[in-house]
């Protein structure tokens, strides 16, 4: 079953919108970086990947249903931030953001009745999931840290033992 013109759409800006976190992170990880939270700064690099990953493998689910690929142009994230909870305040407004697109995706497949673009969606809906709880989990410790130096640079180690590891490893299309 090809992708429906408005499936077809939804999937391209959500391509678009998956570049363009990507972006957003490399900002983030750049800040971190500059403010000499390295750990910080790796696990933010470590989601620009995966986001990149996630934009490849839905521009390839458009290719396999016969839809057409459109990349536009990504707007540039912003770059300034008070705080590393700035920082992720704003990641997990943003995976806010991400996760409402991605349910408007899988209710958009069930309208019209795209089983294979539902069942292809509801893997995001559950990554979504996942983005949402370590983005809270995060900013609670950070609140619980407040002011203290030492925690902060304790949790920055934590935040430097992540890994990239490719959400689709048996997809041998996806970059590694």
């Amino acid at each position: 079953m090809m992708l429906s013109e408005k499936m077809n759409k939804a999937l391209n800006e959500q391509v678009n919108w998956e570049l363009y976190s990507s972006y957003l992170y490399l900002a983030m990880s750049a800040y971190a970086e500059q403010s000499g939270m390295k750990g910080a700064a790796n696990w933010l690099f470590v989601q620009a990947k995966e986001e990149i990953a996630h934009a490849i493998h839905m521009y390839q689910h458009i290719l396999e249903r016969g839809g057409t690929p459109q990349l536009d142009a990504i707007k540039s994230p912003e770059g300034s931030y008070e705080s590393l909870k700035d920082v992720f305040e704003k990641v997990y407004a943003h995976e806010q953001k991400v996760s409402q697109r991605i349910n408007d995706i899988a209710t958009l497949a069930m309208q019209e009745n795209d089983h294979a673009c539902y069942q292809f969606i509801i893997w995001y809906v559950n990554e979504q999931v996942e983005e949402e709880a370590n983005d809270t989990d995060i900013l609670a410790k950070l609140e619980f840290i407040g002011d203290n130096k030492g925690l902060l640079v304790s949790l920055d180690n934590d935040l430097g033992t992540r890994v990239y590891a490719n959400p689709f490893p048996t997809d041998t299309k996806i970059i590694g």
